[in-house]
């Protein structure tokens, strides 16, 4: 129950929005306007009723009287008196004056809506299961193209765009045939109201770059990123997150944010040096593995059912017609909230209080996608398992 102070501010409330309402300078206007339309139709109608057949009744009056006020002029009455036929020319030209504004109104509206939206400026609307990406980098078109190609089962207009990069470059990105249909939002992605423009909250996927939009060190950026992964799985807990850093010190802090996928740039690059500088063309296989090419590189594909909590052995020999070859597991796979959300479920069933103790220690270090290679033929597949494969290149043999 309210107290009476809260009731009396209420009710003060109350006061000060219909103060408003009625202040308001379109409804003062919209108020003069009915009162003068009305007092012109009342003067056709005391004017026409006794001289005009045609207008006979109030009805009548106001039938003309909006006929005339849009400009249709179905010509069915007309005025017959001096002073209807003088009321009537008002009306015209104040019909003609009112739609004039009117559509200056709607047109401008709709230009200036237009503006918002080139200049990303317009909040998302009627979004659910979209991706968002995240920032801005060098090569922009290129990482876009690339997650187009790998989620064909996302459509363009899915596709959420949110960064500070410069006008000029998103005009280019549009420009695209492939890219024009992809919606684009101007902001700051670590702030949680331009996150909710973009209806983070009904999102399913979100990939946050190492941005370079501005100048920002090595530390802004990377301290960004942590700080939208955290921002994010705040808003929406079930969403899959991707980022990327490019120093391995902020490692511990998107994996503590629960972040389902963690690239290290640098890393990659470091390490891929270094193998390359064996001269045994490591650089070669790695690159085949991750290629975008279809004939070859790394496959994750779905597991049966029927092997989950089957042995591995069980798994791998049925797989007697399969031409890619089978390399291992990739455990705990999908949205790591909902993983460890069941998996903390499934240890407190056991009656034992120390392998309860066990267990939620074991989902305490559980860790999202993590990949298991050439697991002993006894090994059993865990739940949201799936089968990491090697596709080869066919090379047909000269003759």
């Amino acid at each position: 129950m309210k107290n009476k102070s809260q009731r009396q501010i209420d009710r003060r409330n109350f006061k000060e929005r219909i103060k408003d309402f009625f202040t308001s300078s379109y409804i003062l206007w919209g108020i003069i306007l009915f009162l003068s339309l009305f007092i012109l139709m009342f003067i056709i109608f005391i004017s026409e009723q006794k001289t005009n057949s045609e207008i006979n009744s109030l009805f009548d009056a106001i039938w003309y009287t909006l006929v005339t006020i849009t400009t249709v002029g179905y010509g069915d009455i007309a005025p017959t008196s001096v002073i209807g036929r003088i009321t009537a020319m008002i009306l015209l030209i104040a019909g003609v004056a009112i739609f004039g504004a009117l559509s200056g109104k709607f047109a401008s509206f709709l230009f200036e809506r237009q503006q918002k939206k080139d200049r990303g400026l317009l909040k998302m609307t009627n979004m659910k299961n979209h991706f968002l990406i995240l920032g801005w980098k060098q090569n922009f078109s290129k990482i876009l193209e690339g997650i187009l190609y790998a989620n064909p089962e996302i459509p363009a207009e899915k596709m959420v765009l949110l960064n500070n990069a410069p006008l000029s470059e998103i005009e280019v990105i549009k420009s695209d045939e492939r890219f024009k249909n992809i919606n684009f939002l101007h902001g700051d992605f670590t702030d949680e109201g331009t996150l909710l423009k973009a209806q983070l909250s009904t999102a399913d996927r979100a990939v946050i770059l190492a941005d370079t939009s501005e100048n920002f060190s090595t530390l802004e950026i990377d301290s960004r990123t942590v700080l939208a992964v955290i921002t994010i799985k705040n808003l929406n807990p079930k969403i899959y997150c991707v980022a990327e850093i490019l120093d391995t010190k902020f490692e511990k802090h998107l994996t503590l944010a629960h972040c389902d996928e963690i690239i290290l740039s640098s890393d990659y690059e470091q390490n891929l040096l270094v193998k390359a500088s064996a001269g045994k063309g490591m650089s070669h296989i790695l690159r085949e593995l991750i290629s975008d090419d279809n004939d070859s590189g790394i496959l994750i594909e779905n597991i049966p059912d029927k092997f989950i909590g089957k042995p591995y052995q069980d798994f791998k020999n049925s797989l007697t017609s399969q031409k890619d070859i089978l390399i291992g597991l990739l455990e705990n796979t999908g949205n790591f909230y909902k993983r460890r959300k069941e998996a903390l479920a499934e240890a407190q069933k056991n009656p034992d209080i120390e392998k309860i103790v066990l267990n939620l220690k074991k989902v305490k270090t559980l860790k999202s996608n993590e990949p298991y290679f050439a697991p002993d033929d006894s090994y059993i597949i865990p739940p949201n398992a799936k089968a990491i494969f090697i596709h080869g290149s066919a090379k047909t043999v000269e003759d």
